[in-house]
């Protein structure tokens, strides 16, 4: 039995609720249980000095976690002076994946900025990041068309993210921090709702894992991916 006393393939109870920020082109408050991130999504008329004159658009992203967001007291990154490895990380990851279902010459030559604030943590962090952050940047695109400034087609596919790893030899789906933390196996799978796969994270926290053991969380990736997608689109539907 899992700590949460969840089944092996099920999904911890996920919301994505939208237009949660007045200001921002679009926003997303996802919940994946007791982890909880605010996403927003940012137009900037801007782009990398190292992009301009390429006649297409970029999506990047920042990634924090706020300082009672865990167990205790986490240093504001800023107070320090520099980002953690951990963040810089995530954040890339967060960009990358967007990037691979948006037309970046479709969007033209202006810049989507995806801020990810993680509220509360328990586990998960990253992927509730990847999929609130899809939501907010549909609608930031949605706005934008609103206004004639794209035409359709601008985001290709959903992309969405979960959390898969072996606790107690046994593969299982969204893992929460007390599973995490005492997971044989820890892996992330990003994937787009056409099911291609976009990055995995693979672990051996303790002991390696087999090929078998691999394809046993990938398919429980599939299944956790395809239900996300299907909120996804209930979400901006």
């Amino acid at each position: 039995m899992r700590p949460s006393r969840r089944q092996p393939e099920e999904l911890r109870a996920v919301s994505l609720e939208r237009g949660v920020v007045k200001y921002a082109e679009g926003s997303c408050f996802v919940k994946f249980g007791d982890t909880h991130v605010l996403v927003t999504a940012t137009l900037e008329e801007r782009l990398p000095p190292w992009l301009k004159g390429q006649g297409r658009g970029w999506v990047t992203a920042e990634y924090g976690m706020l300082p009672r967001a865990t167990n205790e007291r986490t240093r504001r990154e800023a107070s320090a002076g520099k980002q953690s490895g951990r963040t810089i990380e995530i954040q890339r990851l967060i960009g990358r994946s967007l990037r691979t279902v948006v037309d970046l010459v479709a969007l033209g030559e202006r810049q989507i900025t995806i801020d990810c604030d993680v509220i509360q943590a328990d586990g998960g962090t990253r992927t509730a990041s990847i999929t609130g952050a899809w939501v907010a940047l549909h609608d930031c695109i949605r706005w934008m068309r609103t206004r004639d400034m794209v035409k359709d087609g601008v985001v290709m596919d959903h992309v969405a993210a979960i959390s898969c790893g072996v606790h107690a030899g046994t593969a299982v789906l969204d893992l929460d921090y007390a599973e995490d933390s005492e997971a044989d196996t820890d892996a992330n799978f990003v994937m787009t709702g056409s099911g291609m796969i976009v990055e995995i994270q693979g672990t051996a926290e303790r002991t390696p894992f087999s090929e078998d053991q691999f394809l046993a969380l990938l398919a429980l990736a599939r299944k956790g991916i395809a239900k996300l997608v299907d909120l996804q689109k209930i979400a901006v539907a």
